[in-house]
């Protein structure tokens, strides 16, 4: 059952009343018993968070992927944590050796670049490259814990409604970002702080995943925890106007669980980046095998992971973004 409800709680946790019964009744056990479960794998550092995953695009943040490249780099991985909103920061295998994603506000005074370059300066940072989105293929954090999944699938779209966010749903995101309690009621301290019932909080919740503000509710592993001890950034260079095509097909693999196009430099032609897990270093080059032969790309270079410094989902709206602006602007 563990394996099934990993895989279960990584697609979707409901939001409701008593989401361990629903949980329960779809894995043929005891509400209790997955209570107990869910417990467990907490403390064991198996399940990392269970909360709302939002788009930050979505909700007015600018963000990016940056690499610097840096000698001292725990003092640099010390510095670039305090900004809140880097959510992941790693050590990888290249001559640009931290690796961070950063978003700033939407009324950000500093601005992303000007936010990067203060990094780097204070980091004494020797060169660093700003690696924004410029289309997104997959995201999708989703580790094939029983390993039944198959090698390719494809990747639905979903039409987005239109929506307005109004104050109760800003509210609901400071609330639904926080990690849940490992109780059999988790949304009632959300309910009753907010002043609306399980049928508003649902109903919103839902309108927000369907006009894509939030991606989904579910947990993330801890992935070295959960048996995928490999894991790296591929990049790959491929001929730029055939770049979407090529990135739609990649994303199909499904080891692979972030694809992004992103922008060229003379001194980093590789538009386009993707995330593969593995049980192990072979499991994940065996994919990228796989990949290589379906788009024959011009090149192609690992960026395994070999440290990690932070990871974390960012506090949407929260006054510590203000407060590092004036502290560092």
């Amino acid at each position: 059952m563990e394996k099934d409800f990993l895989n279960l709680i990584q697609k979707e946790f409901p939001i409701e009343k008593r989401p361990f019964e629903t949980l329960a009744k779809k894995l043929g056990a005891k509400e209790e018993e997955v209570l107990d479960l869910y417990k467990r794998l907490k403390e064991d550092k198996i399940i990392r968070q269970t909360s709302a995953i939002f788009d930050t695009k979505s909700l007015g943040y600018k963000s990016s992927l940056v690499a610097f490249m840096v000698d001292d780099i725990e003092k640099a991985a010390e510095f670039i944590n305090t900004h809140p909103g880097v959510s992941h920061n790693y050590e990888r295998d290249n001559e640009y050796n931290l690796w961070f994603t950063i978003a700033v506000e939407p009324d950000s005074k500093l601005g992303l670049e000007r936010t990067v370059e203060i990094m780097a300066k204070k980091v004494n940072a020797k060169d660093f490259i700003i690696l924004p989105t410029k289309k997104m293929f997959k995201i999708s954090v989703t580790l094939d814990v029983k390993g039944d999944r198959a090698k390719k699938e494809k990747l639905k779209k979903r039409e987005k409604i239109k929506m307005d966010l109004e104050p109760l749903h800003f509210e609901m995101i400071k609330a639904l970002q926080e990690d849940i309690e490992p109780v059999l009621e988790p949304f009632d301290k959300c309910v009753k702080e907010l002043g609306i019932d399980y049928d508003t909080l649902q109903k919103e919740a839902d309108r927000m995943q369907k006009a894509g503000i939030m991606r989904r509710f579910a947990s993330i592993l801890y992935h070295r925890r959960a048996g995928f001890k490999a894991n790296a950034m591929v990049v790959w260079s491929v001929d730029e106007e055939r770049a979407e095509e090529i990135g739609q097909r990649v994303a199909e693999f499904s080891a692979v669980s972030h694809c992004y196009l992103r922008p060229v430099y003379p001194n980093w032609p590789y538009p386009l980046f993707s995330m593969i897990h593995g049980k192990s270093k072979e499991e994940v080059e065996d994919v990228v095998k796989s990949i290589e032969k379906e788009i024959n790309p011009k090149d192609y270079k690992y960026l395994y992971s070999t440290r990690e410094f932070k990871k974390q989902r960012i506090k949407y709206f929260s006054p510590k973004f203000k407060e590092w602006e004036r502290e560092n602007g």
